[in-house]
């Protein structure tokens, strides 16, 4: 059964504590969406720093990814976190179907002195464009899923696997 998992090239999130978890939260609604996790209609189109993104309306998986996020980036400010890793799993069966690797890079400096960094709009988009990018690349030689994404219905379930250091 695990060699029908597929684990994604590793995607690369840096800058703040803030703007990393921000971008993970884009980062795995865009993979649920592609890979048709949840139904289409469960995501709304809405625009952040001038790019079109998809956000999940289902309140559970707002919630979890709300609060991942939210502990994400306590973990960041604390510099304790290298590594991130979505991995979705058949809902009938639990077997994992697919691992998307995330590498964290957080400013050293930011973390020891506390200070933050500001980043421009068009920084941020630029970062954002190219996470976008790296995931539709990916998602473009994936087999589909072999479960079929029904109305109101989801076909596996989310988790992650976090690898931090002291």
């Amino acid at each position: 059964m695990a060699s029908k998992t597929v684990a994604k090239d590793i995607i690369t999130l840096r800058g703040s504590a803030a703007i990393v978890s921000e971008f993970f939260g884009y980062a795995a609604n865009s993979i649920l969406y592609n890979r048709g996790v949840y139904p289409e209609e469960s995501f709304a189109k809405v625009k952040k720093y001038g790019l079109p993104m998809l956000l999940t309306e289902d309140e559970d998986v707002k919630s979890f990814i709300a609060n991942l996020t939210s502990q994400l980036s306590e973990w960041l400010e604390a510099g304790k976190l290298q590594r991130v890793v979505l991995v979705i799993m058949s809902k009938s069966s639990g077997e994992v179907l697919e691992r998307w690797n995330f590498s964290i890079e957080t400013d050293g400096e930011v973390v020891e002195k506390g200070e933050s960094r500001e980043k421009s709009d068009k920084e941020i988009m630029r970062e954002i464009q190219a996470i976008m990018r790296q995931i539709a690349s990916s998602i473009t030689y994936l087999p589909c899923l072999d479960e079929p994404c029904k109305k109101n219905q989801r076909i596996a379930s989310i988790s992650l696997l976090l690898a931090y250091f002291e």
